[in-house]
């Protein structure tokens, strides 16, 4: 179902306008990257904790909004989708971060941001949702690559700083937790269109976060969950609830609905970039000549997927 607004703008400009939003989104989570460091760094919240909280703040805002547009009618037939996209939800984040836990920030932020691209492309290939063309796979090329160049380097800056080395089963599983994330994100984001196009982005996003928050939940029978005691950490946790969770996964289902899922990943690889900016920024690290060099690629992958993204539809 379209909005009134979205209907009555052409297709190319409403593509253009979700292109933007799925943009916003890896934006807004980038800005949550360094919140969930800080918390985690200087308050001593395990990334399983700040999920939960993330995701249920998150769900009361949304549904505040838009609990009474969710039809049963609607959700019921997608129930068992809706259960298992939230579920998936809440499983690439906590298998990120026990990546993170296992073998530092660099490898599970490569792979966990880096294989959904590619993933969600060979499957709308596969089923003829996108053509393998050679501009296609040179924006996805330069999407990746600048991503690489970004995290990569950040990240050995920062494990300079950290205590020891990862063990060799560490790091393999490391990996396969990284691996896991990056399947459930790919699974993801190939779903949530469907679900945005037939619930409607707002009760969509409500549903799937409140379901997420769910299962964050059931994490907590394996480690205790906290609010956090002193104002502070509740202003950020209330952050990432409402601005990376809520106005972020709306903006993402928003344009899930609307883009096909190779620009949508593609889009939100903003989030790493915005995240070591605003490190640079705020906590006086500098970038290196290849972190600038990766950020200009990917912009520059990202405006002409965008542009390809416009073309097409308007094209139709």
């Amino acid at each position: 179902m379209t909005s009134p607004t979205s209907a009555a703008l052409p297709q190319s400009s409403t593509t253009g306008l979700a292109f933007l939003s799925a943009c916003g989104a890896g934006v807004l989570w980038g800005t949550g990257a360094l919140i969930v460091n800080l918390l985690v760094e200087k308050h001593g919240f395990t990334p399983a904790n700040i999920s939960f909280w993330r995701f249920l703040v998150g769900a009361v805002v949304l549904l505040a909004v838009f609990g009474r547009q969710i039809s049963w009618t609607r959700l019921r037939p997608q129930l068992r989708t809706v259960l298992l996209a939230g579920i998936g939800m809440a499983g690439y984040v906590l298998l990120w971060f026990l990546g993170i836990e296992q073998m530092g920030a660099a490898v599970p932020t490569l792979i966990a941001l880096c294989l959904p691209p590619v993933i969600v492309t060979a499957i709308a290939v596969a089923r003829g949702q996108e053509r393998a063309d050679a501009q296609l796979m040179r924006v996805l090329l330069g999407a990746i690559v600048g991503t690489v160049l970004i995290v990569a380097q950040h990240g050995s800056q920062a494990s300079s700083t950290s205590s020891g080395g990862s063990s060799h089963g560490a790091v393999v599983l490391g990996v396969l937790f990284s691996i896991g994330s990056a399947l459930l994100y790919a699974g993801f984001s190939t779903v949530s269109g469907r679900l945005s196009t037939a619930l409607g982005a707002g009760p969509a996003t409500a549903c799937l976060t409140l379901v997420a928050a769910a299962a964050m939940g059931l994490f907590g029978l394996y480690l205790p969950l906290s609010w956090p005691s002193d104002v502070p950490p509740q202003a950020w946790f209330l952050y990432l609830g409402i601005v990376t969770a809520a106005l972020a996964l709306l903006a993402f289902s928003w344009g899930a609905a609307r883009l096909k899922p190779t620009a949508l990943t593609v889009a939100t690889l903003l989030e790493p970039q915005t995240a070591v900016v605003l490190s640079t920024a705020l906590l006086g690290q500098q970038l290196s000549a290849t972190q600038w060099f990766g950020g200009v690629l990917l912009l520059l992958s990202i405006f002409v997927l965008g542009k390809r993204a416009a073309g097409k539809s308007g094209s139709h």
